[in-house]
C-alpha cells in the first residue's frame, strides 16, 4: 500500500471537535467560517465532517466530530473515516484527538481499498505525520494490515493452497528468509492430519515453512490456519455457512502480516512460520466422520465432525513447532462459531496458561485498539475430548463451550514450548467501521507485534 505520509508546509489542518469542545472551537473561527459551519448545521457529532472554504475557494480547514472524553465507549479509530470523506490533498492534525497515535494509524488503515477485480482506487489523501508519532512503525502496521486484508479478500479460485504458498514465498524472498513447502508423500507421512483434511481436493495440501533471523536469538514460532476454502467436508455446511469461507485462511493471512512486521522491524528473534494450507473439499476420498488418524505427535484422533478441520491442520503444525521447544508459540485461526456467539466478530478470544503473557497480551490489545479477550483453558472440560476408539475426538458431541474445547484440543499438541498463545479470530469485518472496511480484517497481529517489539526490540 502506498505511504499515506507526506511532509508539506501547506497541509490543510484538520480540527477535531466534540460536543463539549465545539463552542470554544467555533468561537476561534473567522466570522465567514463560523457562519458557514452554522449554515451547514455542524454540531460536532461523532464522524461528521465539514470542509471550510477559504476566501479564494480553496479548503481552509476541516472540522471533524469525535465523541466527548467522557463518552463510555469512544472509538479511537474514528479518524479512520477521514480518508473516505476528504477531497484529494495533504492534511495535518491541527489539534490532538483522543489518542493521536491511534488516530494516525486509523487514518492509514482507512486508506485501504481492495481493487484486484474492479477499479477501486485508494483515496488520494496524505497526512503530515504528527510530532512524536513513529510514522515508520505506523506504515509498517498499515502495510501488514493491507497484506492480510488482500489475502483474505481474494476469492478462493485465486487463493488456493498453491497461491497462498506463493504469497508466502514472495514474503520470504522480500526479507531474505528461508522458504520450504512440504507436499505429497512427505506431507502424508509426516503430517497425517493436514493431509487427511486436504486430500479430497484436486488442489494439493501443503505445509508452508518460513525461517528468518539469527538462530542464537529467542525462538518465536507462528502457526496460522490456512484453510483456503471450507465446505465443511462430508459434514457439509449450508450455503449460508459457506458464503464467506474464502476467509477461512484468515489465520494464515494474519500470521503472514505479523511475520512481515517482525521482519521489517528487524526484531531480535529467530522467527519460524508454519502454515498448513488446504482446501476442505467433498469427494469420494474425503475423510469421514468416525475415521481415525494418527497425528504427527502420535496421538490418534477420531473425527467427530469433518467441519472441525481447522484444529486438525493446526494440530500437526503445532506438533512440529513444539518439537523445536520455542520460547513463544503462537497460533491464529478462524476456528469456531462458538467464539463469535460468545464475543462477536470484533473481539477474538485468546487462551494461554502463562499469566505474564496473558497480562501483556491484554495490555497491548487495549493499547493498539486490537481487541482481544482472555478465555479459560478450563481443565474440567478436557475429559469431553475423550473418544471410545481413539485417544481424542476432534469435535465431541454437545454444543457447550465450543471455543474452549477447540483450545483444549490444540493444547494436547503443545508440550515443550515455554509459552503458548492461541487466538480464535474471525478475520472479517461484517459492516464497515472507521479504519475497518467491510471484508477481510487484520486481527490480533498488531497486538502481538507490539508484544514482541517490547520483548525483543
Amino acid at each position: 500500500m502506498p505511504s499515506v505520509f507526506e511532509s508539506s508546509a501547506n497541509a490543510i489542518p484538520i480540527t477535531f471537535a466534540s460536543k463539549a469542545t465545539w463552542h470554544a472551537i467555533r468561537d476561534t473561527l473567522p466570522s465567514p467560517a463560523r457562519q458557514f459551519a452554522d449554515a451547514n448545521g455542524f454540531v460536532a457529532k461523532p464522524g461528521k465532517c465539514l470542509t471550510l472554504p477559504a476566501s479564494d475557494g480553496s479548503i481552509a480547514q476541516v472540522l471533524f466530530g469525535l465523541e466527548d472524553e467522557t463518552h463510555k465507549a469512544p472509538d479511537p479509530f474514528r479518524p479512520g473515516a477521514l480518508p473516505g470523506l476528504l477531497p484529494p490533498g495533504v492534511y495535518r492534525f491541527a489539534n490532538a484527538p483522543h489518542d493521536i497515535r491511534l488516530a494516525t494509524l486509523a487514518f492509514a488503515l482507512g486508506c485501504y481499498r481492495f481493487g484486484r477485480y474492479r477499479k477501486n482506487e485508494a483515496p488520494d489523501v496524505r497526512l503530515v505525520p504528527p510530532d512524536g508519532v513513529d510514522a515508520a512503525d505506523i506504515t509498517r502496521m498499515a502495510d501488514a494490515a493491507a497484506l492480510a486484508r488482500d489475502l483474505i479478500n481474494t476469492p478462493s479460485n485465486d487463493m488456493g493452497p498453491a497461491e497462498l504458498a506463493e504469497s508466502a514465498r514472495e514474503l520470504a524472498t522480500r526479507f531474505g528468509a528461508d522458504f520450504n513447502c512440504i507436499t505429497g508423500d512427505a506431507l502424508e507421512q509426516g503430517f497425517p492430519l493436514i493431509h487427511a483434511v486436504g486430500m479430497a481436493s484436486p488442489r494439493a495440501p501443503r505445509l508452508i515453512d518460513i525461517s528468518w533471523g539469527d538462530p542464537a536469538h529467542p525462538k518465536v514460532t507462528l502457526v496460522g490456519k490456512g484453510v483456503c476454502f471450507d465446505t465443511g467436508g462430508l459434514d457439509l455446511k449450508p450455503s449460508s455457512g459457506m458464503l464467506i469461507m474464502k476467509k477461512d485462511m484468515g489465520g494464515a493471512a494474519n500470521v503472514m502480516a505479523l511475520a512481515q512486521m517482525v521482519m521489517d522491524a528487524k526484531l531480535k528473534v529467530r522467527l519460524h512460520v508454519l502454515i498448513p494450507a488446504v482446501e476442505n473439499a467433498v469427494a469420494g476420498n474425503a475423510f469421514r466422520p468416525l475415521d481415525v488418524f494418527r497425528s504427527r505427535k502420535g496421538i490418534t484422533v477420531e473425527i467427530g465432525n469433518t467441519d472441525a478441520e481447522g484444529r486438525l491442520v493446526l494440530a500437526d503444525a503445532l506438533a512440529l513447532a513444539d518439537e523445536e521447544k520455542p520460547d513463544l508459540l503462537v497460533d491464529l485461526g478462524t476456528l469456531t462459531g462458538a467464539a463469535r456467539v460468545a464475543l462477536g466478530p470484533a473481539l477474538p478470544p485468546f487462551y494461554t496458561n502463562d499469566e505474564i503473557l496473558a497480562g501483556e497480551v491484554a495490555a497491548h490489545a487495549k493499547g493498539e485498539n486490537d481487541p482481544l479477550w482472555r478465555m479459560p483453558l478450563w481443565p474440567a472440560y478436557d475429559a469431553w475430548l475423550d473418544s471410545k476408539t481413539a485417544d481424542i475426538n476432534n469435535a465431541p458431541s454437545g454444543g457447550f463451550a465450543g471455543s474452549i474445547i477447540c483450545a483444549l484440543f490444540l493444547q494436547r499438541f503443545v508440550e515443550h514450548a515455554t509459552s503458548w498463545l492461541h487466538v480464535d479470530i474471525y478475520g472479517w469485518t461484517p459492516s464497515a467501521k472507521p479504519g475497518r472496511p467491510e471484508g477481510g480484517e487484520c486481527q490480533a497481529a498488531r497486538a502481538i507485534y507490539k508484544l514482541l517489539s517490547q520483548r525483543y526490540a
